[in-house]
């Protein structure tokens, strides 16, 4: 009986794992690539959207507009961000999104520690688009504030290397971009 139990228990936990899905991503950067583990299970919308605008191709070629040493790396103005875009503007890269509407919250208990990305948004809660960070250090204060739905497992060292930004808002002359940012195959 003891046997059998341990089998059903075996076999539950493969069948379990086997349709557990594991979603990463990949970010190339001009120093490397970045490996990004998505929380489906956390932020199911925010991580859906940010596929969808990777796999699209979307955020290939977009400048991280906002880069604040010891504080967070943003990027994913599809719109006025992209530089291989007719529309490109980098005085107005940071306040475009992409055409899909925006997202409502999805905060959680997720702290924003060294690696978590995050959906950039404004005042309004649920205003997030295409938008998101990249945090160089804890961030306590951005906690249950803003939807974080993944975290850099490889290659933080390249997210160290973005240029960083002037002032207190951060902004970048000559900005670095995303290469390319697509699922992991």
């Amino acid at each position: 009986m003891i046997k059998r139990l341990f089998f059903l228990l075996v076999l539950f936990l493969n069948i379990n794992n086997a349709n557990t899905e594991e979603k990463k991503m990949i970010l190339k950067l001009k120093d490397g690539d970045v490996e990004i583990e998505l929380y489906p299970k956390i932020a199911p919308n925010h991580v859906k959207r940010f596929e969808i605008l990777a796999n699209e191709g979307k955020y290939d070629g977009v400048v991280f507009h906002r880069v604040i040493d010891g504080f967070m790396a943003q990027t994913g103005d599809v719109k006025f961000g992209n530089s291989n875009s007719p529309e490109f503007n980098l005085e107005l890269a940071g306040t475009g999104g992409s055409d899909l509407p925006d997202l409502k919250a999805e905060f959680s208990d997720v702290a924003h520690n060294r690696g978590v990305l995050s959906m950039a948004r404004s005042q309004d809660p649920n205003s997030a688009n295409s938008q998101f960070y990249i945090v160089f250090e804890s961030a306590p204060h951005l906690d249950r504030n803003y939807s974080a739905f993944g975290k850099v497992i490889k290659g933080m060292e390249f997210v160290d290397m973005i240029k960083k930004g002037q002032g207190s808002n951060g902004s970048v002359d000559d900005p670095d971009k995303i290469i390319s940012l697509s699922s992991k195959k």
